[in-house]
Formats: structure tokens, C-alpha cells, sequence
């Protein structure tokens, strides 16, 4: 794995896709709420980065109802949610414009998390990973459903220096809350 600009701190970039979505008839694609699967997933996402310690310094999320009740239900698993800053430009945008709005992050920021929606993150994923650990590569190139989350790392000198290739795709897991 190749480092932009030299060695830095490690960073890690968390990839969030929102949780399952409703489809309520006359609803525009921005106000798709969480369909009740959704509503069991989103949690159990919060759950799994807690338990992996991969929680975030800093959350960007996609203005999408979808997304928002992802990052509401997700973040409320934790003690003390990070700062969210709520991203217009994260709504059905390709991966070169998140990695534009990621580039823009501060540079005290060890991990980031993004809480979007496909294509885009996906595409973003596989374009930034130089590599990856196991099968991981694999598994997003195949599907990355609703409640995914795909861990990168890399050293950096700041976000703005992220660059395609120059991370390492660590983890990817699917969490999904149990029918009660």
C-alpha cells in the first residue's frame, strides 16, 4: 500500500450504506424513510462499530431521510455520538464527489465515517482500496447491501491527500438486527 505524501498518523475511513428503505407510493427517492427492516438494521450497525471499536471522530451523512434515520438509529447504540455534519452533496454522488467532500475534512481527524448510498460508496471503496485483507475486495465487488460497512485504513498527512489506490480495505460486514 502506497502512502500519499509521505507517512502520517493512520486514519480510518468508515463507509456506512442507510439501512433497508421504504418505498411509500408518491414519495420522492430524498424522503424514503427506513422500511421496518431498516428499522432493525440500523442499530445493529451501531452495535457492530462499537464492538470494533471503529467509532467515528467525525460523521458526514447524506441529507436523505434514509440516510439520517440510519445515522439517528445507528449513533444512538453509542454513549456519546461524535459531531454529525449533515451533507447535501453526499445524495446520489459518485465515488470522485465524496471523495471530494471527504478530502475537505480536518485534518485532526482520525476516523471518519460516511453514512450514504449506493452506487457512489461502493465505487468509492473499491477505487480507494490498493488492497484488501481476505476476501474483501471480492465481497464488494459482489454486493454491498443496505447496513454494510466497509473499513478502510491508511497513513496520511490529512484527508486531503486521500488518493485512489492508497488505502487497505481492512473489514466488511453486514449487520442485521434480529425479528423480535
Amino acid at each position: 500500500m502506497t502512502t500519499p505524501g509521505g507517512a502520517g498518523p493512520l486514519r480510518r475511513l468508515v463507509v456506512l450504506r442507510h439501512a433497508k428503505s421504504a418505498w411509500p407510493e408518491g414519495a420522492a427517492d430524498h424522503r424514503r424513510p427506513l422500511a421496518p427492516r431498516g428499522l432493525r438494521d440500523a442499530p445493529a450497525a451501531g452495535r457492530a462499530l462499537a464492538e470494533a471499536d471503529w467509532l467515528p471522530d467525525l460523521a458526514l451523512c447524506s441529507t436523505a431521510v434514509r440516510a439520517r434515520q440510519t445515522w439517528e438509529l445507528a449513533s444512538a447504540e453509542w454513549g456519546t455520538p461524535p459531531p454529525v455534519r449533515h451533507e447535501p452533496r453526499l445524495y446520489d454522488a459518485d465515488a470522485d464527489e465524496i471523495l471530494d467532500v471527504v478530502r475537505e475534512v480536518p485534518g485532526e481527524v482520525g476516523t471518519l465515517l460516511l453514512v450514504g448510498h449506493n452506487p457512489g460508496l461502493a465505487d468509492l471503496v473499491l477505487d480507494l482500496a490498493g488492497d484488501g485483507l481476505d476476501d474483501t475486495l471480492d465481497r464488494v465487488r459482489l454486493k454491498f447491501p443496505t447496513s454494510a460497512v466497509a473499513v478502510l485504513a491508511w497513513h496520511g498527512v490529512g484527508w486531503h491527500a486521500l488518493a485512489p489506490g492508497t488505502a487497505l480495505l481492512t473489514a466488511v460486514v453486514v449487520p442485521r438486527g434480529s425479528k423480535t
